[in-house]
């Protein structure tokens, strides 16, 4: 399977279950269409306990960190690269990130409007980067003998940061792990010896680990469940040892949240809206999640419109970087962050206590959600003039403002030649900085003198109606 058409099924996977049927196999999820999908819900539920924060939180860092970082290539270097086990695990050697601060990684953190982070404890690759007993192929047997997961959670609770934790179940480093050669996987290695129960017992032990020394966490976010395997007792422990963390759907049942990944075409992308949670993970760079030292980088625009487009329909989402061998995230992914959190704080508000509404406005590229008698149009995609019809709204705001520069908009309600037929005249938000602001997503706040619901009225055609000036 290539990779784009093994996402595209990941990504299908990840959003079916959004929608209330959580999903036994990819060529079931395949067969669903955008049209089946894409009907308006009432909300996405609240657990009802201390998983609700993430609720509260909802743009977190990703971070891809690894010995993979050396040869600044991919984080799945050595199955991509082609590279033997006996030569990659000599990256370890060189495992020595005396840069990585994670005040450092925390102050950016915030810097981009983030709420939380999530890091790799253990990619495919099987090397550890915390202090794990299960395995010596860690990063306390390393030149840099630290703890890097202890120095993030002690620096997260200090600041009151929720630490989610990744960890891959594909493993190409222990020998118990069935490696088969299918997707993110080796070829049987003719030193190992493939035991599935005694891998589980490696993997029990090892989440037990996380869970149990590293104070309060927030989130598992599983990987690469290549065999599809269930296992309710991982969960059961889990949930009995950390009840704030949620836990995504990658594991070893249907977790608590669906994880739709990049921009592929997925269900997601173009749902209108959601009944479980999301949290849609991206990264900054195109070509890899993990450390890629000529990487090409996303546009700020296609960046922040992918986060407007699940954060305004109530969803999470996770932004990747990857930092440098020596500990450091690369000085043009800090840039894209800290532009993006520019833009999130101007606009943020229009995400804070809000409703979604997926019908108000029907408009390709336009979302929008609400508060009281206050709506707030989110132009998501790029607008193809300085001004739009908010049609079928036709009443005229008592205020509107452009969030992104905090200055008024000129808005009108009248007649279109293009509405001739219907002779109805609707609002019109007019000379907006289209041009000088294309490179990121507008977002108008619409303040009316009653309920939303009276925002479009029934209006007889009339000869002596007010025509565009």
């Amino acid at each position: 399977m290539k990779r784009r058409d093994l996402i595209k099924s990941t990504a299908a996977l990840a959003a079916v279950p959004l929608f209330g049927q959580w999903a036994n196999a990819y060529s079931n999820n395949e067969k669903q269409t955008v049209d089946d999908l894409t009907t308006k819900t009432s909300g996405i539920p609240r657990f009802g306990d201390g998983r609700d924060w993430f609720f509260e939180k909802r743009f977190g860092m990703f971070v891809h960190w690894g010995i993979y970082s050396i040869p600044g290539w991919h984080e799945q270097h050595q199955w991509r690269g082609r590279v033997p086990r006996a030569e990659y695990v000599k990256f370890a050697e060189q495992w020595n990130p005396k840069k990585f601060n994670p005040e450092e990684w925390l102050d950016l953190m915030e810097e981009a409007g983030m709420k939380y982070i999530t890091i790799t404890t253990k990619h495919h690759d099987g090397f550890c980067l915390w202090d794990t007993k299960q395995t010596k192929f860690n990063t306390m047997n390393t030149p840099y003998k630290k703890d890097v997961i202890g120095m993030l959670s002690d620096a997260c609770h200090k600041r009151k940061v929720p630490l989610c934790l990744y960890y891959s179940i594909a493993d190409w480093n222990h020998p118990n792990y069935p490696n088969q050669g299918r997707h993110h996987e080796l070829p049987p290695q003719p030193q190992d010896s493939p035991d599935w129960d005694k891998y589980m017992v490696f993997l029990k032990e090892q989440v037990r680990e996380l869970c149990t020394n590293y104070g309060e966490i927030h989130g598992i976010w599983w990987d690469m469940n290549v065999p599809v395997y269930k296992d309710a007792s991982v969960m059961a422990m889990i949930r009995k040892l950390q009840p704030k963390a949620v836990i995504n759907n990658r594991g070893f049942d249907d977790g608590d949240f669906g994880t739709p990944e990049r921009d592929y075409d997925n269900p997601a992308t173009e749902a209108k809206g959601f009944d479980k949670p999301v949290e849609a993970c991206q990264s900054v760079g195109m070509e890899s999640w993990g450390n890629k030292k000529d990487e090409d980088y996303y546009t700020d625009q296609h960046l922040i419109s992918s986060i407007d487009r699940y954060l305004s329909r109530d969803a999470n989402y996770l932004l990747n970087v990857g930092p440098t061998s020596e500990g450091v995230i690369p000085t043009e992914a800090a840039s894209i962050l800290r532009r993006i959190g520019k833009w999130k704080k101007q606009v943020d508000e229009s995400y804070q206590n809000v409703q979604t509404d997926s019908d108000l406005i029907i408009i390709p590229g336009v979302l929008t959600t609400k508060r009281e008698q206050t709506l707030y149009v989110h132009l998501n995609k790029p607008t193809t003039g300085n001004g739009i019809k908010l049609k079928p709204i036709n009443v005229l705001p008592l205020k509107a403002t452009l969030l992104n520069t905090g200055k008024p908009i000129d808005c009108v309600v009248n007649l279109c030649p293009s509405d001739h037929a219907s002779q109805q005249p609707y609002l019109r938000i007019r000379n907006l900085p289209a041009n000088e602001m294309s490179n990121t997503v507008l977002v108008a706040k619409l303040e009316f003198d009653r309920p939303l619901e009276q925002i479009v009225q029934t209006k007889k055609p009339e000869a002596n109606i007010e025509l565009t000036k």
